[in-house]
């Protein structure tokens, strides 16, 4: 079904909206340029008109997506009204609630582009590990206010512990979207929030 723009609609972020909604869907390789048009009803010069290729366009859908994620990501890790500990286990928790909505297909765009295009375009392997290194330090600083506090686990510095929290949770999703079942999700949870991340008194 071909849904026709609003004359007044930027075109530019509904191309790039269109393509995160079908790269989500299909990944890189799989997604067309021409899908992406036909969604929207637009024709190709269009396209063309703001993005030099389609390396270029997921490099911009990838840099819009971080900045909407930053935002949802910084409200929640700044949030003075819970403990950092338990801004963290909100997350994944909300991380969780999604993928099962979501019937654990889709996941993180930015996780599901790292995974298949790495070694495919050093261009988007860059743009994504820019990415990833922003996110660990947004956790550790978390991570570190909870230290502080005596919350969170001092075991080593708030950095390290970051990218372990990351590296885990993404691992988590990863065996969920496979196995089509949450439990890989659920049991890092419980392990990290009960046992490892914990401060011991």
């Amino acid at each position: 079904m071909v849904t026709k723009l609003p004359s007044r609609q930027d075109t530019k972020l509904a191309l790039m909206q269109a393509g995160m909604d079908i790269m989500l869907e299909k990944g890189y390789t799989n997604t067309g340029i021409q899908e992406v048009l036909s969604s929207l009803g637009v024709p190709k010069g269009s396209f063309y008109h703001y993005f030099e290729s389609k390396e270029n366009f997921a490099v911009a859908i990838i840099r819009q997506q971080d900045s909407e994620y930053n935002l949802a990501i910084d409200s929640l890790l700044n949030d003075s009204s819970i403990t950092p500990l338990q801004r963290l286990k909100k997350y994944c928790q909300d991380s969780k609630n999604g993928l099962v909505s979501q019937e654990c297909r889709k996941g993180c765009l930015i996780g599901n582009l790292s995974q298949e295009m790495s070694d495919q375009s050093e261009v988007l392997r860059k743009e994504l590990s820019i990415v990833m290194k922003n996110r660990s330090r947004q956790f550790a600083r978390c991570i570190e206010e909870g230290q502080k506090t005596g919350e969170i686990t001092q075991i080593c510095p708030a950095d390290k512990l970051a990218d372990f929290f990351l590296c885990g949770w993404n691992g988590a999703v990863m065996l969920a979207k496979t196995m089509k079942d949450i439990t890989p999700m659920e049991t890092f949870i419980e392990l990290v929030f009960d046992h490892f991340l914990k401060a011991r008194a």
